[in-house]
Order: structure tokens, then C-alpha cells, then sequence
């Protein structure tokens, strides 16, 4: 049974534009999964405490069979061939790919929370939610 996921993609290292649509092109190719829509990309201001440049944000919506485990797992895969390295919490990077929700799902598990946390604190989430929540309709 396909789910759907939203997924949100953030970049503010080198080629930020080009970043994005690695993201969105790898997602769209990942097994049982379907890009279904996707958001307008914003450039919003870092989060935290860490000096940094401005980020491009936007979300994805997916129509996936994979688990949401296996879509975190294939998320981090896609962040590590973009170069992401996680050295500094909260830092810049090239490729930030996030679950925000995945169908009605609550996951609660170290590594993973669905819906994700931030969701109150983010408002360019909450915008990019509201103009893909629409396409999110049937089974």
C-alpha cells in the first residue's frame, strides 16, 4: 500500500538551485515511489545559532510504498551523494532532506519523529504543507 510523505528539501552550500533538484530527481526515482507535486522554493533565514548563508527551501510530495524507516534511510542516502557532512548541529549544508509527515503516522523514535517536531516552529514548512495538501487526495 502506497502512503503519502511529505518530504522537505533545504540547501544553503554551493549550487543551491541545482541541490534541490538533485533531491527532488533522486526522490522521484526511488522504488515504489512517485513525486506526486512539489512546492515554490523559498529562501528563508538559518535557523539556530550558527553562522551561516541563507537557505532554499521547498517540499515534495510523495506517493510512496516504502516505510518510513526505508524513506529516512534513502532520504540520508540522497544527503550523503549531494556531499552532505554532518559535522556541526543546526550547520550549513549542502542537502537537508526531512520527513514532515508521512500519511497519519506517528513515529516516535530516536533517530526519527513523524510528524516531524519543527513543523510549529517553521513557517515556510507550514506554507509549503498548505499548497501540497491539496494534491494529497484519494487512495
Amino acid at each position: 500500500m502506497r502512503e503519502w510523505a511529505f518530504v522537505a528539501l533545504g540547501s544553503n552550500l554551493g549550487d543551491r538551485t541545482a541541490n534541490l533538484a538533485f533531491a527532488r530527481e533522486r526522490l522521484a526515482r526511488l522504488p515504489e515511489t512517485e513525486l506526486v507535486a512539489q512546492s515554490a522554493v523559498e529562501e528563508t533565514e538559518p535557523l539556530g545559532s550558527v553562522p551561516q548563508g541563507l537557505y532554499l527551501n521547498q517540499m515534495v510530495l510523495l506517493r510512496t510504498g516504502l516505510a518510513p524507516r526505508a524513506l529516512l534511510e534513502a532520504c540520508l542516502a540522497i544527503e550523503r551523494a549531494a556531499g552532505r557532512e554532518r559535522r556541526t548541529r543546526w550547520g550549513p549544508r549542502t542537502l537537508d532532506l526531512d520527513i514532515v509527515r508521512y500519511g497519519a503516522l506517528q513515529v516516535h523514535d530516536a533517530d526519527l519523529v513523524v510528524p516531524h517536531p519543527e513543523v510549529p516552529r517553521r513557517p515556510f514548512w507550514q506554507r509549503e504543507l498548505a499548497e501540497l495538501i491539496p494534491h494529497a487526495s484519494g487512495d
